[in-house]
């Protein structure tokens, strides 16, 4: 049933769950993802296997596979059977060097001649220990490698063979007082200034939520904080951390951010926002959508309503019964939002597909806020069971134009609840 033709967070199937990216542009042309893998269902962050996902166009992507193993019958790793964290990838003289961390605190790197793998002839990289290895390389073909958390995190020159660190440059680039730092380097350059992205603590009573951002002018360091390019509370009642980095596709520049789902922390998705650079190279923060890279998305498509890209209490993502997701409502004043629908030139009724228990209970259509302008009410009646989809409708005023969505439960008795499946105007 689902008629998706429209480009939107998060961008991969909702079959991945994919954090932690780091995104880069190859030779090819293609913009390759790396990231961790996080299991549905799993108590517990990441899993032993990495996957690695491309594209041309950013809205079609490919999945190439599992492409690295620390565990299991295809283990690449011999010295741990530790769970795989967050990974970087980078390019010199015709290999791919992925580089690699466990949850043991180990870090490694292995090599291929393809962008997606396999990666194979894993080693232990001595000197290093933590977790989220980035690495960079200058326009003089020096590399970098960033690592660590909190006030452990390091930086160091690599090598001229890419899997060895000079230890006589170890340096400690950020630090939790004056950077917010928590975790997850990333650094990239434009136009002489050194960009280091990672998770940031500066909001939400320090849960790392934000993608942070310091700046210098040189590789190493001395960095000066800059802000916050990107928050993702909000994405999920359990959301707690985000990771990922900033990258260049075709001389535009996008910021690669996790998303929580499912009413877990440990259910991530990656998401992409378009950035823009203001004239001295500060970044203006942008804010979570569900269009992403896509214009504002139609509101004559069928909407999947597990593109919200920001949702109110107890509401979460989770599976459709008949396949799929939807979002669950589960008290009362609970709403989900989407940003942005394109309203036209106008539309005249509300439909949706969704299931709601014995009582019943309503969907307020508001425009722009929580409290912006009530457009529609539409009642959805009893449907038996949460897991019974019907659809239905109802008489929507007159919008045209770009607006943010916001779909509010109401509930007839409160402590029931209701699921939507997607939506479309008419």
């Amino acid at each position: 049933m689902n008629k998706k033709n429209y480009a939107s967070n998060p961008i991969l199937p909702m079959e991945h769950f994919v954090p932690d990216v780091e995104g880069h542009q190859w030779l090819d042309g293609r913009m390759y993802a790396y990231g961790s893998y996080d299991i549905k269902g799993r108590k517990g962050y990441c899993s032993t296997k990495y996957h690695v996902f491309s594209s041309a166009d950013l809205i079609h992507w490919v999945d190439h596979g599992e492409c690295f193993h620390s565990a299991g019958p295809c283990d690449d790793v011999p010295w741990s059977d530790a769970d795989l964290y967050a990974p970087d990838c980078a390019y010199k003289n015709g290999k791919y060097y992925l580089y690699f961390c466990l949850s043991d605190g180990s870090e490694g790197v292995a090599v291929s001649d393809s962008p997606y793998g396999p990666f194979k002839d894993a080693r232990k990289i001595d000197g290093m220990e933590g977790i989220d290895p980035a690495v960079f390389i200058d326009d003089d073909g020096q590399a970098y490698i960033y690592w660590g958390q909190f006030d452990n995190v390091r930086a160091a020159r690599l090598k001229p063979n890419m899997v060895e660190i000079d230890k006589s440059t170890i340096v400690q680039p950020l630090s939790v007082a004056e950077h917010n730092f928590h975790e997850g380097s990333s650094v990239r350059k434009r136009n002489g200034i050194y960009y280091y992205v990672f998770a940031d603590t500066s909001r939400h009573g320090g849960r790392p939520t934000c993608l942070g951002y310091a700046t210098s002018n040189s590789p190493l360091g001395p960095f000066q904080y800059r802000g916050v390019i990107i928050d993702n509370y909000g994405c999920d009642p359990a959301v707690w951390n985000n990771h990922g980095s900033i990258a260049e596709f075709n001389g535009q520049w996008y910021v690669f951010y996790h998303r929580s789902t499912r009413g877990s922390e440990f259910s991530r998705r990656v998401c992409i926002e378009p950035i823009y650079f203001n004239k001295h190279g500060t970044i203006p923060e942008v804010e979570m959508t569900s269009q992403g890279i896509g214009g504002p998305i139609p509101a004559f498509n069928q909407i999947e309503a597990e593109i919200a890209c920001k949702l109110s209490g107890a509401a979460r993502i989770d599976d459709c019964s008949d396949g799929g997701e939807s979002v669950y409502f589960i008290s009362d004043g609970d709403y989900a939002v989407y940003k942005y629908i394109d309203f036209g030139t106008g539309i005249s009724r509300f439909k949706a597909r969704a299931s709601c228990d014995v009582d019943g209970g309503k969907i307020e259509i508001r425009l722009d806020s929580e409290t912006g302008p009530l457009i529609g009410i539409c009642n959805v009646m009893n449907t038996g069971k949460l897991s019974v989809y019907q659809e239905h409708s109802c008489h929507v005023e007159k919008i045209n134009g770009i607006h943010a969505l916001y779909l509010k439960y109401v509930a007839d008795n409160p402590g029931r609840g209701l699921s939507l499946d997607w939506f479309e105007f008419l």
